[in-house]
């Protein structure tokens, strides 16, 4: 599954493949330049009439959707019956608009809606209800929005306004071509680059789209490519979940592939962006770091100002998991990086004040239980953070398919969010839970036959050091370092009380690692040392056992190092 990644595996997008439906023929021919869009669009109505996702209703998706669809069937005639279901869903639906939650609102919508809705009365479409009082404060919204939005600048460089050009009044089209991708896209959103093509016809749009309607079989996806953005949401949830070890190639090769595209400016969701964000950078920027690649901290300074971060430049609302990310990548930093130091306390606060005012919700995705997601992060930051106690977490926060992002539509990507992964992950979570659970038994086996209780042990120091041992080396075929490590630390811990207390501990030490380790001499007697604990002796043939067989490992895996044992 994971082998096949290429641009990225995404949902279809209704309201931008009805925007593609209405480019005309660019040869002055009568009809659409892309039937098969249409043939999409005829084939994907749900059974209330609307389009969009089935499995989660959303106001905002379903009626952006609809109408775009309605809009697309109206400019050529085609499915008066569709259009008129379409048109009785967004009657009786509307008002839901008022009742929407902003956080979940789509990229754009204040600015791409009212201009749909524009496309719809230019087409003589009646039924839909205009002037509906759910839309008044949209129609307000939009008009405050274009009085901010720099004109000039949206025509010299490029920003993330190039994403909603369809929405966008008084373009200069001859100098907005000039701030394609390189893909010939407007930032990678079809819809947009769809009204570009409409209105210049030109060349490299054509190219972009038509790639992707043949890459989709006539529907297309609300942004693409998302390569950047696959490659490291899928190893990210490998890793949370506990089962990346299953994946070491492919997250190898995803990294790889970040790695090539990493820039000194940051990181988009695809590659060879003009304009990056925080959030994607983030991402990369902790988990290259973690796997040894080389990454300057320094990129986060392109998303500061005033002592502020953010994911965009001209944003106007921040999003929360663009600063949860922000913050997790902070907390892999070395002495010294202060803007990484900024960066955590910025965003610490921020999600802190969110937590507080119990508005844990983003604008990009809408997930099983992001709350719980910053709260463990915030908790727990990834020094303080055990593996397997932190992948039993994120089993009951991971949402597979039911999560899903939000662009200018909802949409789903399979490889990031599904339930094969959670399966699988449950499944080997229960593995190695039954074979911890058989080594506790075995260490309270251990823990009775050689009286450790006599010496001050008790069963929750025993527990303690084991699952401390599971929750970093919880693989089944580590069972020798983690059952080492725990006996170890138990009777280190003996040894070290007792040294604490008695003036020849050093010498006594040295003798004890002099011949247990070095020598391997198996018939040295503890008695001398353990004479004053309780008048008990402690069987050396045990403790040095252990001490040798640990000696072994190390000359087989390195895995240890001799300071353990102190």
């Amino acid at each position: 599954m994971l082998r096949s990644m290429g641009d990225g595996d995404i949902s279809i997008s209704g309201y931008d493949t009805a925007w593609v439906a209405l480019v005309p023929r660019l040869d002055g021919g009568e009809g659409p330049q892309f039937p098969a869009t249409l043939r999409w669009i005829s084939s994907n109505q749900l059974a209330d009439g609307s389009w969009g996702d089935s499995a989660l209703f959303s106001a905002y998706d379903r009626i952006t959707n609809t109408l775009a669809c309605v809009v697309a069937l109206t400019k050529w005639h085609l499915g008066p019956g569709q259009r008129a279901a379409g048109l009785r869903f967004l009657e009786e639906n509307v008002w839901r608009l008022a009742e929407e939650d902003p956080e979940s609102m789509p990229i754009g919508f204040e600015i791409a809606f009212p201009a749909l809705l524009e496309a719809a009365r230019s087409l003589g479409i009646v039924g839909f209800p205009y002037d509906h009082e759910a839309l008044q404060g949209l129609y307000a919204t939009r008009e405050v929005k274009l009085k901010r939005i720099p004109m000039e600048m949206m025509h010299r460089v490029p920003t993330s306004i190039l994403h909603t050009l369809e929405g966008m009044p008084g373009v200069d089209w001859h100098r907005i071509l000039r701030l394609q991708s390189g893909d010939g896209s407007f930032l990678y959103s079809p819809s947009a680059t769809a009204f570009a093509l409409t209105q210049t016809g030109d060349r490299k749009c054509l190219e972009y789209i038509d790639a992707i309607v043949r890459k989709f079989d006539g529907g297309v996806p609300n942004v693409y490519p998302v390569d950047l953005f696959e490659h490291l949401w899928v190893v990210d949830r490998l890793e949370r979940l506990g089962i990346s070890r299953y994946f070491e190639q492919e997250i190898q090769h995803c990294l790889d592939y970040v790695s090539r595209y990493w820039t000194a400016e940051g990181i988009s969701w695809a590659r060879n962006s003009h304009v990056k964000d925080v959030d994607d950078t983030a991402m990369a920027f902790r988990l290259l770091r973690t796997h040894g690649y080389d990454v300057s901290p320094a990129v986060f300074d392109n998303f500061e100002k005033d002592g502020e971060f953010f994911c965009f430049v001209g944003q106007s609302t921040q999003a929360v998991t663009g600063m949860y990310n922000l913050n997790r990548a902070s907390q892999v930093r070395f002495p010294g990086e202060d803007v990484l130091r900024r960066a955590g306390k910025f965003s610490y606060e921020f999600l802190r004040e969110r937590e507080a005012k119990g508005t844990i919700r983003d604008k990009w995705i809408i997930a099983k239980d992001l709350p719980g997601e910053v709260q463990y992060t915030l908790d727990f930051p990834w020094y303080a953070s055990l593996p397997r106690v932190e992948a039993r977490a994120y089993l009951d926060q991971y949402g597979g398919d039911n999560d899903i992002w939000i662009g200018k539509t909802l949409y789903r990507m399979p490889l990031v969010n599904n339930n094969t992964y959670l399966e699988l992950a449950r499944r080997d979570f229960n593995r190695c839970q039954v074979q911890h659970q058989l080594e506790w038994h075995g260490l309270q086996k251990w823990f009775a036959e050689n009286g450790l209780e006599a010496f001050g042990v008790a069963r929750e120091d025993i527990l303690r050091a084991y699952f401390l041992a599971a929750a970093c080396i919880f693989e089944p075929t580590r069972a020798t370092e983690r059952l080492s490590w725990a006996r170890v630390s138990v009777l280190a811990n003996i040894i070290s009380k007792y040294l604490g207390s008695n003036s020849s501990g050093k010498k006594m030490m040295e003798r004890f690692t002099h011949n247990s380790l070095y020598e391997g001499n198996c018939d040295v007697s503890w008695e001398v040392a353990l004479s004053n604990i309780q008048q008990r002796e402690l069987s050396f043939r045990s403790t040095s056992s252990i001490s040798q067989r640990l000696a072994y490992f190390v000359s087989l895996r390195q895995t240890f190092d001799q300071e353990l044992l102190y």
